[in-house]
């Protein structure tokens, strides 16, 4: 009987281990440098990458594979697949990714992680080099230029693609809420005269958190903003944070940059270090980090001011935390988390324009406030010494000068009121030297 059980098991074993695992979808996210594609599975797999050329192709060799439903094809917009196509062979499924150029492209597995079962990812990319061509050169920030300049923030969505960051209870996905904060941000940023924003992630695609601060150091951008949601096992949890990079997280990003000195070139105001020794290489780069998280410090503790007026908080100071994404160490970057999206309440608001609006108006507001009165040399707003303000419905005198931090009587004696009274549509001249 034994014996007989032994058998059935082991006959079990082997029809399971020859049942071909299932490929249940091919998902293609397409980014302006890269495309990733991901094939979910019912299992792990074994499977061989193959690039050629004559046309442009790559191939990918799956053993002991079944495709699940027929291929979805990519997008016109896609920069680097043109089709796909599939066919078994040689006992292998076999999938073709027909190109539009020559790209490079890596493959590797994933285990099964929150709502995703096993996947096979694959990337594939510009050549090394196309990146800087993504920029062009009308684009770039010239800081030592004699024309003044427009002040540049990077503004982050955070997650994208097969990344959806957190998940509502209601489904509502943190790196759709994301984008949609992210594009209102740029906007309201692009509508004031000396300002200019850059998006790091212009929609749902995955980029690496490194790609994320390169982008940003490409584009010499002043400020990086990341935005988010924040979730918790405990749904009660709710408010806004701001967070800048920890001491522990600078200095690891500060031993990173040292040990790579001969590529960080200009990473401290024009100064290369790939010529310095050790110790003075260490110096700068200590200064500038020093440098760039008190000006993060000074920024998040402002707009945290800002999200106090709009609503709850987390915490009632500036958190910090080594986040991969706040580690450029020339550029002042902060993180916000807008609200709890595991929060069925925060989530609801999340996803409407009112509140959405509310938190991308706090947010410019305090980062205009800032550059205004900390200007980057060879800035438009450095070149001015006050700016105008139109009043709307429910403006105090008051309220103005706390919001942007200057005197009552800095204001009443710059626009020549000799009471408190303003009515809407009226232009105030806002000084912002010396409040």
């Amino acid at each position: 009987m034994r014996a007989l059980i032994a058998m059935i098991l082991m006959s079990f074993a082997s029809f399971l281990a020859a049942s071909p695992v299932g490929v249940d979808n091919i998902r293609v996210w397409s980014a302006p440098e890269s495309t990733r594609i991901v094939f979910d599975l019912t299992g792990p797999v074994e499977h061989q990458l193959t690039n050629l050329v004559n046309p442009f192709r790559v191939v990918i060799d799956i053993s002991n594979a079944k495709l699940k439903n027929e291929l979805t094809q990519p997008s016109n917009r896609d920069h680097h697949i043109q089709r796909l196509r599939s066919a078994i062979h040689n006992s292998k499924l076999r999938v073709v990714f027909d190109l539009k150029k020559s790209s490079h492209s890596r493959s590797f597995q994933l285990n099964p992680n929150g709502i995703y079962g096993y996947r096979l990812v694959l990337d594939i990319f510009d050549k090394e080099n196309s990146k800087e061509d993504v920029v062009k050169l009308s684009e770039r920030i010239d800081v030592n230029t004699p024309e003044p300049r427009d002040i540049i923030i990077a503004v982050d969505a955070g997650h994208g693609g097969e990344d959806p960051g957190s998940i509502g209870s209601a489904g509502t996905y943190e790196k759709n809420v994301a984008l949609v904060l992210a594009k209102k941000l740029a906007n309201k940023i692009n509508s004031i005269h000396g300002m200019r924003a850059l998006l790091i992630r212009e929609g749902d695609y995955y980029i690496s958190l490194r790609d994320r601060i390169d982008k940003a150091r490409r584009y010499s951008a002043d400020l990086f903003v990341s935005i988010h949601a924040d979730s918790f096992k405990d749904p009660r949890v709710s408010g806004s944070s701001v967070y800048v990079l920890s001491q522990k997280g600078t200095s690891s990003e500060h031993a990173r940059w040292l040990a790579k000195k001969e590529n960080a070139s200009d990473l401290i105001g024009g100064v290369k270090l790939e010529d310095k020794d050790d110790v003075l290489a260490s110096v700068l780069l200590d200064l500038s980090q020093t440098a760039s998280l008190e000006a993060s410090i000074d920024i998040a503790d402002r707009v945290l001011e800002g999200l106090k007026k709009v609503g709850k908080l987390h915490k009632p100071k500036v958190e910090s935390a080594a986040f991969a994404v706040l580690k450029s160490p020339d550029i002042p970057s902060l993180l916000i988390e807008t609200a709890y999206i595991s929060n069925p309440q925060e989530e609801k608001k999340l996803k409407t324009r009112k509140y959405q609006d509310r938190l991308v108006n706090a947010i410019v507001l305090e980062l205009e406030n800032y550059f205004r009165n900390t200007p980057p040399v060879n800035t438009i707003f450095a070149t001015n010494n006050s700016w105008e303000y139109v009043i709307i419905r429910g403006d105090t005198l008051s309220e103005i000068a706390l919001r942007y931090r200057v005197s009552l009587q800095n204001l009443r004696r710059e626009n020549r009121l000799i009471t408190d009274k303003i009515k809407i549509g009226q232009k105030l001249i806002i000084p912002f030297r010396g409040s």
